[in-house]
């Protein structure tokens, strides 16, 4: 059986000029500066709609081209922006688990000792009080799993997402043309 490739999708971006596609607050050379915050939002949300697995192909529309031929250094921008980003996608998934696993040893230890205790005044559960303080240690202790069942069976998936597309954005085909008038 033949592998399929994954679709390739097409993001077509306009700006003015070139310097309009990065952000103007960024000293940092040119090829590794930071996109414009609205350039990156619109390439992000057009890439979210996507599958996954997408591959993309930018095509960066320029108004007022530069005189020397803008698309290496484009390109080079957009995936170092976009590469970086990825980078940063495994390392909060990395601190997210890694916070997962901090507080479910926690809510472990928590849940423990209330079971315990609520097992305790079992023997005296006879006063009313004692029967609401033993169920709101029960409740107590289910509660402080709340945050690692929240990391663990929900919280990871948008960032192994985002990292993706931004692994495929990062990767991505990109071509600077004019605009034609």
């Amino acid at each position: 059986m033949k592998k399929s490739h994954p679709p390739v999708h097409q993001i077509e971006l306009r700006v003015v000029a070139l310097q309009d596609l990065f952000n103007s607050m960024d000293p940092t050379p040119f090829h590794h500066r930071d996109l414009d915050t609205n350039a990156e939002k619109f390439l992000e949300s057009w890439a979210l709609e996507f599958p996954q697995d997408s591959h993309f192909r930018i095509i960066v529309h320029i108004e007022k081209m530069p005189p020397e031929d803008p698309a290496p250094l484009v390109a080079e921008a957009i995936h170092n922006h976009f590469g970086y980003k990825a980078v940063l996608a495994r390392r909060n998934l990395r601190l997210l688990l890694l916070e997962g696993r901090t507080s479910l040893l926690i809510g472990i230890g928590f849940l423990a000792l209330c079971l315990i205790a609520a097992d305790i005044l079992t023997g005296f559960a006879s006063n009313t009080f004692l029967k609401l303080l033993k169920e709101s240690l029960l409740i107590g202790g289910w509660v402080a799993m709340w945050r690692p069942m929240e990391i663990f069976l929900y919280g990871w998936w948008p960032i192994v997402r985002n990292g993706r597309i931004y692994r495929n954005l990062g990767g991505a085909s990109v071509h600077v043309v004019p605009v034609k008038a």
